[in-house]
């Protein structure tokens, strides 16, 4: 979606407010694993394939851990490994993770703004049914989402403060996007900041676009929360989940049914083709949305 949004709006003129509620601390490093691929979708090296990481890296470092035992059960590349080493030695020497993820943008050509959702400590707790406390990335990779969700929080260990940019960017904005993300794991650690819900409130063309086609998540395990955590799993269910936070909501074309449920809630409701199935989709599905 981002993708075809800057191609759309053109680079300079787009702001990604990206969530930092899964980063972690592994092998010694702070990895920022939405922050880090959104850049890289941006500056063209992504490993779409993969869906993370950098496209024909390597994995030596973490071959070299595992050769001393240590339990590589998340994957990070060389030149990925790179990424992390620099914003960890940046951030020990004082710097924000802001600044660093503007410099890291700034080495790879990345035009768009890119902001972390805040510069504080806040991270994504997962609880399962039997009663383990995850960290996102536990949860999301080394478990592979299979347990059960009990609940979801948002913890923090300081103010829930966003970065120093975000709400001015949410407020300067023509248009606010929420792309088709996990609303409970992507979306709401953002909206758990301090003031941002207000900000979305206050402005008259937020669009949030549907993870959701008939029923089922294209990826992930946005179906399955919706169903445990929301009642069911629709687009109208994540309509419903953001309720006054949004002013326009995007439907998948083949999922006409949800648009009566969703204009009852008082949103305007568009259909259109979301399955972005390469950058020219996306492209268009931006433009669409954009000039609606």
């Amino acid at each position: 979606m981002l993708v075809g949004l800057s191609r759309a709006a053109s680079p300079e003129n787009l702001t990604a407010v990206v969530n930092t509620g899964d980063d972690a601390n592994l092998y010694g490093v702070h990895i920022s694993p939405d922050v880090d691929i959104v850049t890289y979708w941006l500056a063209g090296i992504a490993d779409t394939a993969r869906g993370w990481g950098i496209r024909g890296d390597t994995f030596g470092a973490v071959e070299g851990l595992r050769s001393l035992g240590v339990d590589t059960w998340f994957g990070l590349g060389d030149r990925d490994f790179g990424t992390c080493l620099y914003r960890t030695e940046r951030m020990h020497s004082g710097a924000t993770l802001t600044t660093v993820t503007q410099e890291i943008c700034t080495s790879l050509r990345v035009a768009t703004r890119v902001l972390p959702m805040t510069d504080e400590m806040v991270r994504t707790k997962i609880v399962t049914d039997d009663g383990r406390v995850l960290d996102f990335q536990e949860y999301f990779v080394k478990e592979r989402t299979r347990p059960e969700v009990a609940e979801i929080n948002i913890e923090a260990g300081g103010p829930r403060r966003p970065g120093p940019d975000v709400l001015a960017a949410v407020g300067d904005a023509d248009a606010v996007v929420l792309c088709p993300s996990n609303p409970f794991l992507s979306i709401d650690p953002i909206l758990s900041l301090a003031g941002v819900r207000d900000a979305l409130r206050a402005h008259d063309n937020v669009v949030a676009v549907t993870p959701i086609v008939r029923g089922g998540a294209l990826k992930g395990p946005a179906d399955r929360l919706l169903k445990r955590l929301a009642g069911e799993a629709s687009a109208s269910a994540v309509a419903r989940y953001y309720g006054d936070l949004i002013d326009v909501f995007v439907v998948d074309a083949s999922d006409g049914d949800e648009v009566a449920k969703v204009n009852a809630l008082g949103l305007r409701c568009l259909e259109l083709d979301t399955i972005m199935r390469n950058h020219d989709a996306s492209e268009l599905l931006a433009r669409e949305i954009l000039s609606a």
